[in-house]
């Protein structure tokens, strides 16, 4: 019974933070009192009492964060043993492939840790999220962390493991301000980079002659930007001081087939290797538009370092520009974000998300057609006939209208371990490595079928800054944590932050809303304010004629901006598109005329109408309303965001786009003596006109 009480406090905590995420559909100003104080014993005092804990307590005090544990937040604290950190210790200092002599230990002991190994292991053991092993669960997933890397858990033996290697040997022991793990190995941290940890997996060995042979593993070397970041205002609208990271780190995904997936598909050497990609890149020129238009041709010859040579191609086509873990590749519904479970992909919407790769301006899906199933398989260019069409008024569309034409390449995930998988979501110093179950390539299927849908771009997603930096997932509480117990509502950023963000002011303000029951594509937003004027380097698309659109909420506290279109960024490059946007006029003003479809006989189909001819879409069936609204279980609290979730997507025009070509988008004020009105950026759309015009089928309300 006492361990039920104790739980309950946990339990409390959390619903607090549910009650502090949940805002009201225009999105004001998050509320940044504590979840709750702490009494009693806390986590620093529970550390600092036990007798085999005394060495994670020395890590803790020699950089200050037993200070953190003794007062305010939330914490999950995984704390390894006396004997763990020895055994740790000894390794790190005997470790012979360390850049530097000893990893710059100057005693095999606790005191000949440097201050930086002391902040790295306790930061890296610390999570600002309390997960009792029940949230945790049984299955696969990873865990935020104070150093901004996420390390992997694993409970499906069982037990739970992290990162394969520290096991919880004493669980669920809760404080005032969180929840104790004890483990019995200090979580590793991988320091080899992605190509160097590719080596080391043998399953892999085509895949990595590949790799060296193209020269592409070293293109995937960098760690961090060597940049000075300097920020002069890091002020939230209420003068609260926000986290502001003060460095960029650089990460990359790269998937891999192992060596058995080549063999299926007749491929047993490097030569085999060659030959295959020489097939299936050889007439590339006819679907993939880039090469023509920027006058380059496949090549099949042995200069592999060519990049667009056929073997080059091939491997390019597996690196992302974004490091990832396998929960983190989409947002998907999971404990992980208690609020995902009410908020984006209900009414069995599923998550994805489109990625740059390392070959030149092409994109690759990755999707998570089973939101509600257990094993949530996650897909790479998965197929399904006029996805994004529907022929059933307010649902996806029948089963028979979309067939699924190709499967696409399964990644794998810590639960296919039974079919023998050896290395799944490895994590590397710069990145991840995911092993795959079928033959990754960009053919004439891509751009022609996967990509030749409404194609929506979220902002965090595509400005890989926010993910590599352990941003585009974080919470409340975990920014909370960071800002030494400040404002966890936001996140500010230098100006120069972003490669494809170009600021012409310095007036600038740049913003993220972490995840919360805001009206936003997954839970966050991109956003700012100030006088400001600023340019966003979209990702690239098929070439082809496409409407394009912008989310944006309809809010009292928004701006009044020009959107502009650019082959660069350069100001001389940039067209304005349409009229001045004023985000303050309410969704239901005659100028827009949203209404309650939902009471309208044709379920809106008339109104939609009319808000197109003004130019405006609604928001998605994909968000539901806030918990105000309803129980969660009426058909009308799960209907599609509509006035009470004032969303809307507003319709800039038709352009034609070639896929070799930059598009920069400009958002400039036009109300100088109001600064603090903001703008927000939060998803884009581009859609084929041929899935817009359909004479058949209409879009679906997802």
């Amino acid at each position: 019974m006492k361990k039920n009480l104790k739980k309950t406090v946990v339990r409390m905590g959390l619903m607090s933070l549910v009650g502090l995420m949940a805002l009201t559909g225009c999105n004001p100003e998050p509320d940044e009192s504590d979840l709750y104080t702490a009494t009693g014993e806390t986590a620093a005092d529970y550390i600092g009492r036990k007798a085999e804990l005394t060495s994670f307590n020395y890590i803790l005090t020699r950089v200050g964060l037993n200070r953190n544990l003794s007062a305010w937040g939330e914490y999950t604290c995984f704390v390894p043993t006396n004997d763990a950190v020895t055994a740790y210790i000894d390794s790190l200092y005997n470790d012979s492939s360390a850049r530097l002599p000893h990893n710059g230990m100057t005693a095999n002991s606790l005191e000949g840790l440097t201050d930086s190994l002391c902040n790295d292991i306790a930061r890296y053991h610390l999570s600002s999220t309390v997960m009792t092993t029940i949230d945790i669960g049984g299955g696969s997933g990873s865990i935020s962390t104070m150093l901004r890397i996420p390390f992997s858990t694993d409970g499906t033996s069982g037990k739970i493991v992290l990162n394969k290697v520290a096991t919880i040997i004493e669980k669920d022991s809760v404080v005032t301000n969180g929840v104790i793990h004890v483990i019995d190995h200090v979580i590793p941290r991988n320091t080899r980079l992605v190509s160097e940890e590719l080596e080391r997996l043998s399953e892999f060995s085509i895949f990595t002659q590949a790799l060296q042979m193209t020269g592409l593993a070293d293109s995937i070397t960098k760690t961090k930007k060597n940049v000075t970041y300097t920020i002069s205002d890091t002020k939230d609208t209420g003068g609260e001081e926000l986290y502001h990271p003060e460095e960029c780190k650089i990460m990359y995904t790269l998937f891999a087939e192992p060596d058995s997936i080549m063999r299926l598909n007749g491929i047993n050497d490097i030569n085999d290797l060659i030959a295959y990609a020489n097939r299936v890149y050889g007439n590339a020129a006819s679907w993939y538009d880039y090469l023509g238009e920027t006058g380059n041709s496949v090549s099949t010859g042995d200069d592999y370092t060519n990049r667009f040579n056929a073997l080059n191609m091939f491997v390019a086509y597996h690196i992302l520009y974004a490091g990832m873990p396998e929960d983190e590749m989409v947002y998907e519904r999971s404990s992980k974000w208690m609020q995902n479970q009410t908020w984006n992909y209900v009414n069995d919407a599923q998550p994805f998300d489109y990625y740059e790769t390392m070959l030149p301006n092409t994109i690759l899906k990755i999707w998570q057609p089973e939101p509600m199933a257990s094993k949530k398989s996650l897909y790479i260019n998965r197929y399904v006939a006029f996805n994004t069409l529907t022929d059933e008024l307010g649902t996806m569309g029948s089963a028979a209208l979309h067939p699924v034409v190709s499967e696409g390449v399964k990644i794998n995930r810590s639960s296919d371990r039974a079919r023998g998988v050896q290395n799944w979501n490895v994590q590397t110093y710069n990145g991840y490595i995911h092993s795959l179950q079928g033959m990754l390539v960009y053919d004439e299927q891509v751009p022609k079928g996967v990509l030749h849908e409404r194609l929506r771009f979220d902002s965090t997603t595509f400005l890989v800054e926010f993910i590599n930096n352990g941003i585009r997932m974080s919470s409340n509480p975990e920014m909370k944590a960071l800002n030494g117990g400040g404002s966890g509502a936001r996140v500010a950023f230098p100006l120069n932050y972003f490669d494809n963000v170009v600021s012409y002011t310095s007036k600038n303000r740049f913003r993220y809303n972490v995840k919360g029951a805001y009206n936003a594509w997954q839970s966050d937003t991109f956003q700012g304010w100030g006088d400001y004027d600023l340019a966003i380097k979209l990702p690239p698309v098929p070439t082809n004629t496409y409407e394009f659109r912008v989310f944006y909420t309809p809010m009292q506290h928004g701006g009044m901006m020009q959107f502009y279109m650019g082959s660069s960024s350069s100001l001389q490059s940039m067209m304005a598109l349409d009229i001045p946007l004023d985000v303050r006029i309410p969704i239901d003003d005659p100028r827009i005329g949203s209404t309650h479809f939902y009471e309208e006989d044709d379920l809106g189909v008339a109104t939609d109408a009319a808000l197109r001819n003004r130019g405006y879409m609604r928001g998605l069936f994909s968000y539901v309303d806030h918990p105000e609204y309803g129980d969660g279980n009426s058909t009308d609290h799960n209907m599609r965001s509509d006035l009470r979730n004032a969303s809307l997507r507003k319709i800039m025009g038709r352009m034609q786009l070639r896929q070799s070509d930059e598009h920069w988008f400009r958002i400039k004020n036009v109300i100088s003596d109001e600064t603090d009105l903001k703008w927000q950026f939060d998803y884009i759309e581009f859609v084929p006109l041929d899935v817009v015009d359909n004479d058949t089928y209409s879009e679906d309300w997802y």
